[in-house]
């Protein structure tokens, strides 16, 4: 899809707003220093990733005179001031690039909220108001992908602590695989679908989400992203009729399952009558014949007692084995798919059902789709950019708010610097330190990317081990249930 000239303006990338601030700094502000966080929220740590995204999609791109003209016109249009002469000296003084430096902590890191993410300052005095001009798009590109990123990673601790209690297949290559992306026809925009399902390849390898596997191509270098494989929608077999629902589910398996996994759906009708009769008598000597994997999918009811329910009428038919900790795990060739209603709720209290009844996590898969992409906006994370220092006639000084009603809204001051000391991370002054303790590094400058992070990094940052701390919110309901049953 080709996008009309003004979706890569910079000019207009913002606020409308944003136009008049240049006037409204103090008389000899020279630089002014800003930064990005999480103040709290939903969770409480960030995976951190989405910068480079934004940075080579919009920043490395010079603004023109189409641009300056056509932000011109808009801000005539709403009665909106235009200072054409701050513009055209970023023309001509820079190339059209905007005079700024980012540095940010590494992409793919998981630390507590309330940590600098990010901090910006002009390079040119004379571009004093640069830095916050371009605040609407900036947050907007961190916020969604870290807190999505932060969510997919949250799943994953759970995935983790249920393989660790049920489980005798808890390595991190195993599950890598159990959640997948199918988010892509929730969310806003195919931009969304991009960002988020990017994010969410740091913490899982499977996904359906096109644009967000060749985002984690286009911006990162990822290698081979993702993988899927043949699933049914009902369109196709609900085409065939209630009559032949096992010819429907007989027909994919015949096409697809030398693809090594095929997903059939049991809701059309009957998913009780489905999975017993048509899956566990019709079709089973055709499933254990193989190859491959064949996934069973319930796609509406409850999924907490749907996933335990369905496990256990395929139990019924294919049998099972007792692994090492005393939990029944199917036979390889089949396995329960569940991808209605995961949320990171329904996702533990499936896990805590499943062991409830004695069954291992092995036996289900997952999807996420709303749940992961789109319930979701920026206050779930409370992220926020602030300015916390000016230099005014040569002089440095702080900038902060402290509003009295949200006190979560009190800003940092000073320039910044994240270190990590003890074991965890805080945010410190940038002079309090050496440089080379602080983890914020220079990725951009004056339309140049100085750091350029490759996908592997952000997945080898994200898999470091962390505090407890990080997680046990999600989690500590699942080990005090299994102490409960024991």
């Amino acid at each position: 899809m080709t996008m009309t000239s003004w979706y890569h303006n910079v000019i207009l990338n913002t606020d409308n707003y944003k136009h008049c601030h240049y006037a409204l700094y103090p008389p000899g502000t020279e630089y002014v220093s800003s930064y990005i966080e999480s103040r709290g929220g939903a969770y409480p740590v960030t995976l951190f990733v989405g910068l480079q995204a934004y940075i080579r999609e919009y920043l490395m791109r010079p603004i023109t005179l189409e641009n300056i003209d056509e932000a011109e016109s808009h801000c005539r249009e709403v009665g909106m001031p235009f200072r054409r002469e701050n513009w055209m000296g970023i023309l001509n003084d820079h190339d059209g690039f905007l005079p700024v430096e980012i540095e940010a902590a590494p992409e793919g890191i998981v630390l507590p909220t309330r940590n600098v993410l990010v901090q910006l300052i002009n390079t040119d005095p004379k571009y004093y108001w640069a830095t916050s001009f371009f605040e609407t798009a900036l947050l907007r590109s961190i916020w969604y992908p870290t807190t999505i990123g932060t969510i997919s990673w949250i799943a994953k601790q759970v995935i983790k602590q249920a393989y660790a209690q049920t489980s005798d297949n808890d390595n991190n290559q195993v599950i890598r695989h159990i959640l997948h992306d199918y988010g892509a026809r929730g969310v806003s925009s195919q931009e969304s679908a991009a960002l988020g399902g990017m994010a969410h390849l740091v913490n899982f390898n499977q996904s359906d989400t096109v644009p967000g596997v060749l985002a984690s191509k286009k911006y990162y270098n990822h290698i081979m992203p993702a993988r899927s494989g043949p699933n049914s929608e009902h369109a196709s077999f609900n085409a065939w009729g209630r009559e032949n629902e096992a010819s429907a589910m007989r027909n994919m398996i015949e096409k697809y399952r030398h693809y090594g996994v095929v997903i059939l759906l049991t809701d059309s009708y009957d998913h009780e009558n489905a999975v017993k009769n048509i899956i566990g008598k019709e079709l089973k000597s055709l499933i254990q014949a193989g190859p491959g994997l064949i996934g069973v999918r319930p796609d509406s009811g409850d999924p907490v007692q749907v996933t335990a329910d369905t496990t256990e009428w395929l139990i019924e038919s294919f049998g099972c084995t007792v692994n090492k900790k005393g939990y029944k795990v199917l036979p390889d060739y089949i396995r329960v798919v569940q991808g209605d209603g995961i949320t990171l709720d329904s996702l533990r209290d499936i896990f805590i059902e499943m062991e409830r009844r004695g069954l291992a996590a092995d036996n289900a898969v997952f999807g996420m789709g709303g749940g992961l992409l789109q319930h979701c906006n920026r206050d779930t994370l409370n992220f926020g950019q602030k300015t916390s220092a000016a230099k005014i006639n040569g002089q440095w000084v702080d900038v902060f708010k402290q509003p009295s009603g949200a006190s979560f809204k009190a800003s940092k001051r000073g320039r910044l610097a994240l270190q990590f000391k003890d074991g965890d991370y805080q945010t410190v002054p940038r002079d309090s330190i050496p440089a080379e303790e602080n983890l914020l590094q220079p990725v951009f400058r004056n339309g140049k990317l100085l750091k350029k992070w490759d996908f592997s990094e952000l997945i080898e940052r994200s898999e470091r081990s962390v505090p407890a701390s990080y997680y046990r919110p999600y989690t500590e309901p699942m080990i005090i249930a299994a102490q409960r049953s024991a």
